[in-house]
């Protein structure tokens, strides 16, 4: 396998999740707003990476397989620190549909391919900018201190309120674009 850069910024995504986890614990001044900067570098890389395997023609079968991993581990790894570091009923609610919107939409997808119709529940815009939301709400949240007299926390509290009403419409748009399918199998 040859690695190109598109790829490897899907690597550095998994490697950062390690220094993310350890920031995040770790007992020195500013680290979480460290971890912060370091989650939303990794962010990036996401929106960069597909880009670049598009534009320069980079797309391998390997890219197309870890790009979602990656993107499902940085989530939910880090909702999971979120949710131990400062638990409530209502955040974890609300990681709970995130994260069981990524493995029900992981299998539907899956699934799909299985039996030759993954383009039905291709990404779609509303899957967009629930990413978009998640990833700058989970940022804000991880960095936690108070920004420009701003709290930061609970501005990325509420972007992740409106990424799980995202999360929960757009995971209905790929179950009614896959229904059709999934109703011929049990007839």
């Amino acid at each position: 396998m040859k690695l190109n850069l598109a790829t490897i910024l899907t690597l550095f995504r998994i490697a950062a999740i390690p220094v993310v986890v350890v920031m995040f614990y770790a007992p020195y001044e500013h680290a979480r707003p460290v971890a912060a900067v370091l989650f939303g570098i990794a962010a990036v890389t996401d929106l960069i990476d597909g880009w670049i395997a598009r534009r320069f023609n980079q797309m391998s079968r390997f890219g197309e397989f870890l790009d979602p991993v990656a993107d499902k581990l940085m989530v939910v790894i880090v909702l999971v620190m979120l949710v131990q570091a400062q638990s409530s009923l209502f955040e974890d609610v609300i990681a709970m549909i995130i994260i069981g919107r990524e493995i029900t939409v992981s299998a539907l997808r899956e699934w799909m391919a299985s039996i030759g119709a993954r383009a039905t529940v291709r990404v779609q815009f509303s899957g967009k900018l629930k990413t978009t939301f998640q990833m700058f709400g989970i940022a804000f949240m991880v960095y936690q201190e108070p920004l420009f007299g701003i709290d930061i926390y609970r501005v990325g509290y509420l972007l992740l309120i409106l990424a799980a009403i995202l999360t929960i419409y757009s995971m209905f748009a790929y179950l009614k674009a896959a229904w059709p399918s999934m109703r011929e199998s049990v007839e």
